[in-house]
């Protein structure tokens, strides 16, 4: 038996198998010949969220086509393709996505499954882009769920356990363009006081920071602009952060060839969204990740939060990215909000491959940022211990009727596996 790793090797899957079928009814031969099946993306989880104990499918062999309708404005795709492939066969349609996430490297079914997501005060995450999925499910049944459908708010961000989805219908906008500007250097005080002027200053806005004393490392600020806009000069300052004059890499000291293109610079919505190329490693490769979506209310106090632990962070650190995400309403988004409207911020650690020390302290960052609501990313580490697991469920006011709905598509709980099986039960 062959021993599958996830992309950093944290992680051995316990599967006895990864099948790849060719076809709709091959995959409900796998489904309901197995008594345990999941879906597996291209491996970019860090958890145990896709794992199970029997066995593992990809459905990227069955019709990786990409159907673009202009007059509906969509695209459906293969969920098993990667955001990075599927942008290229948009942007040669002429239309494009409205967000993307930091790497392109990763499957939309995935992506969508685990409520990924992109920056911006105005930019859902990538599942809220989704207009209908094609699910096979346990009986090796093929459904259809379009957004509006009663079973939908709740599929779309699914955690792998209502089926496997083989296609997704995602919303498509006219092709445009994005500028890139990175600044350097920006102080405790004034992300704390000028917070909302700095996210609002541009589409997407990431805070790149180590937690030192003096503040943010790196502030990148990618604006949508016309497509085929001619570069033009951009400010040498931003609220007094100095202007990068050659491409930067977030972790210091790293070679930017694998980030996205700089200096102002317009290009392709699809080579500029992302902060690294489809054609390089991802981020830095050797590397965990973890990340809290916390209500914006709170974004200084969760900031204020996670700076008094600096000094237990730090060690463990390469970097942390602060974003804004707007908010949906996705049964089991991390960032579905009560009322749908209330945004939230990002917090996202970069951490050096020291997983028993990472471990150790991430219940110490999660009792810190509890008081500010925060929801730990479906694809990253966390504390997914059973006691930590239920108040996780707690912080989703739908998780009733999320277990209720996977149940009743998942009787015989083929689905269940990793800490999915944990948190529903089974």
């Amino acid at each position: 038996m062959t021993t599958t790793y996830n992309w950093s090797r944290n992680l051995a899957y316990g599967s006895s198998a990864v099948l790849r079928p060719r076809s709709t009814d091959e995959l409900a031969e796998i489904i309901t010949s197995n008594p345990r099946v999941r879906a597996l993306g291209s491996k970019h989880s860090f958890n145990r969220v896709a794992d199970t104990d029997g066995v593992h499918v990809q459905v990227d062999a069955i019709d990786s086509t990409v159907e673009v309708d202009t007059a509906a404005m969509t695209a459906s795709v293969n969920g098993g393709l990667r955001y990075g492939e599927v942008s290229q066969a948009l942007q040669a349609s002429g239309v494009a996505l409205g967000a993307m996430a930091s790497l392109p490297h990763i499957s939309v079914a995935g992506a969508v499954a685990t409520a990924t997501h992109g920056s911006g005060d105005a930019t859902r995450n990538l599942a809220a882009a989704v207009r209908g999925l094609e699910i096979v499910t346990g009986d090796g049944t093929v459904r259809t769920l379009t957004r509006g459908d009663a079973d939908f708010a709740g599929a779309v961000v699914g955690l792998g356990a209502l089926g496997v989805v083989t296609r997704v219908v995602l919303d498509v906008v006219p092709t445009y363009d994005v500028r890139q500007d990175v600044y350097l250097g920006l102080g405790w005080d004034t992300v704390r006081e000028r917070f909302d002027e700095i996210t609002s200053s541009a589409t997407s806005v990431s805070l790149f920071t180590s937690w030192g004393p003096d503040g943010v490392d790196q502030v990148w600020r990618k604006t949508a602009v016309p497509a085929g806009s001619a570069a033009t000069e951009f400010p040498r300052s931003y609220l007094d952060a100095p202007a990068a004059t050659e491409a930067m890499h977030p972790l210091p000291g790293v070679d930017a060839t694998a980030c996205t293109g700089q200096l102002g610079v317009p290009g392709p919505w699809n080579e500029r969204l992302p902060h690294f190329r489809l054609d390089f490693t991802p981020s830095n490769g050797e590397e965990l990740q973890t990340e809290y979506l916390v209500p914006r209310r709170h974004a200084v106090a969760a900031i204020d939060a996670v700076r008094a632990l600096a000094p237990q962070v730090q060690p463990l650190l390469q970097i942390t990215e602060i974003r804004t995400i707007a908010a949906d309403d996705l049964w089991m988004s991390s960032t579905s909000g009560e009322d749908g409207h209330e945004g939230f911020i990002g917090i996202h650690f970069t951490w050096k491959k020291l997983q028993p020390e990472v471990e150790a302290l991430l219940p110490t960052i999660e009792a810190a940022l509890a008081p500010c609501g925060a929801r730990p990313h479906w694809g990253k580490l966390f504390d997914d211990s059973p006691s930590a697991l239920g108040r996780v469920a707690a912080a989703y006011p739908r998780f009733g009727d999320f277990a209720a709905l996977a149940e009743r598509y998942d009787p015989e709980q083929r689905f269940r596996g990793g800490f999915v099986a944990d948190l529903l039960g089974g």
